[in-house]
């Protein structure tokens, strides 16, 4: 079938140079979801409130970023990317502008709930993988993976500089910088990305009927029930994902390492999520998004035992690493999964809302694993906790994977 002059392919050179303008979003926006926990102890001081106190601008940018991602995400599928994404650069600016101005600890956390979190970098994460899973067919996962590590990427990036800038200019002015570099280069990248994604078209009517009749009923099941499997299943992975991620520096400071050593960890585990990201990115396109997501549950629970026997320091550097490396690239498998399993014009809005739920499991498995800390006095059981957690997760996308696999056994023999 003939393309117009103005049509971009999928796998095409500009799909892999618009993946390069996504990265370079994603690594910027992502600043909003990194710069609290460099500013705290500041502004904990400078506004004379408690720890906790503190903390609320976090928590709540995190709810922003889960709710946003998923509102931005019907945006897109109904007028382009690139509204995102301006809408998103001109509320993060003008939030930490805001926010620099802040006289009260209230200002200040209103300002990262509403503009940093729920109307700024919610644009970004799941927006931005779900635009890229349509403009690629043969290399989706990979691609998929590149834009996902722009969010690694950005909290390697930007905690190093925020703390350099706090030190020579204070919070305000580092602030006010990150409100002119965010909005102009968000803006500005923006508009490169108005082109909508290629149509996807199928070459007869018998294969189109197939591919109608899978959006239909993904995993051979209802739409509405194969979305709430999946949003289920992204709660129960990052509940068990938190406990390391969440409670390593604290579970180290138990076992008198000190907090530098769980903070080196935690940075060990994160560098090697961006590794395991460009993995399991190519391992998606040659097995698939739920093989994927399920090889990477198993993983995450075996890292999750190996918690539980060792914890001598070096055994725990090494733990920690192999997490990172198992875990990172299990939140991108959802988009794919999304792409490979729903209609194409509705990825936006339901890997936004997937997405969501991974967010909401981080926000209840640190709080959960704590909570459980608190009752039995040992992380012990905390671990035991996620691996429950994970368990869920398995025992979903498995059921996923074998309903997956009847529909399309089923499809054959209707051929």
């Amino acid at each position: 079938m003939s393309r117009s002059p103005g049509e971009h392919h999928p796998d095409s050179r500009y799909a892999w140079t618009r993946l390069l303008y996504t990265l370079a979003i994603m690594t910027v926006g992502a600043g909003g979801m990194y710069v609290v926990p460099v500013v705290l102890p500041t502004v904990q001081a400078d506004f004379g409130v408690s720890r906790a106190n503190a903390s609320l601008p976090y928590s709540l940018l995190m709810i922003g970023v889960g709710v946003g991602g998923f509102l931005y995400g019907r945006l897109a599928d109904r007028y382009g990317i690139w509204v995102a994404q301006l809408m998103g650069g001109v509320s993060l600016g003008l939030g930490y502008y805001l926010a620099a101005q802040s006289t009260s600890i209230d200002a200040f956390t209103l300002w990262h709930a509403l503009l940093i979190g729920l109307l700024g970098t919610a644009c970004t994460f799941a927006p931005l993988m779900a635009d890229t899973s349509l403009w690629f067919e043969k290399r989706r996962g990979i691609a998929v993976a590149i834009c996902a590590s722009g969010n690694y990427l950005g909290g390697t990036l930007w905690p190093p500089i925020v703390q350099h800038f706090i030190e020579t200019s204070g919070w305000r002015a580092t602030y006010t910088g990150m409100a002119i570099v965010t909005a102009i280069t968000m803006i500005a990248f923006s508009f490169l990305l108005r082109p909508r994604p290629p149509a996807v078209r199928a070459a007869t009517a018998e294969e189109a009927k197939a591919a109608r009749h899978d959006t239909l009923r993904p995993f051979g099941l209802a739409p509405n029930t194969a979305m709430a499997l999946l949003m289920t299943a992204g709660i129960a992975c990052c509940v068990a994902m938190s406990m390391p991620q969440v409670h390593i520096v604290a579970y180290c400071g138990d076992l008198g390492y000190g907090a530098a050593r769980g903070a080196e960890m935690l940075s060990l585990m994160l560098g090697m999520g961006i590794v395991s990201r460009l993995v399991s990115g190519w391992i998606c396109d040659h097995i698939g998004g739920l093989k994927t997501l399920l090889l990477g549950s198993a993983l995450q629970a075996i890292a999750l035992v190996l918690f539980l026997p060792f914890n001598g320091l070096v055994p725990l550097y090494v733990i920690s690493g192999l997490f990172g490396l198992f875990q990172g690239g299990i939140v991108p498998s959802y988009a794919i999964i999304i792409r490979e399993h729903f209609d194409a014009r509705e990825a936006g809005w339901r890997v936004g809302a997937v997405i969501m739920c991974t967010l909401i499991g981080m926000a209840l498995g640190g709080w959960m694993s704590g909570k459980v800390f608190d009752f039995t006095g040992s992380y012990k059981a905390a671990f035991l906790n996620g691996i429950a957690w994970n368990a869920v997760n398995f025992t979903i996308v498995f059921l996923l994977l074998r309903g997956a696999l009847r529909a399309s056994h089923a499809r054959l023999q209707r051929a």
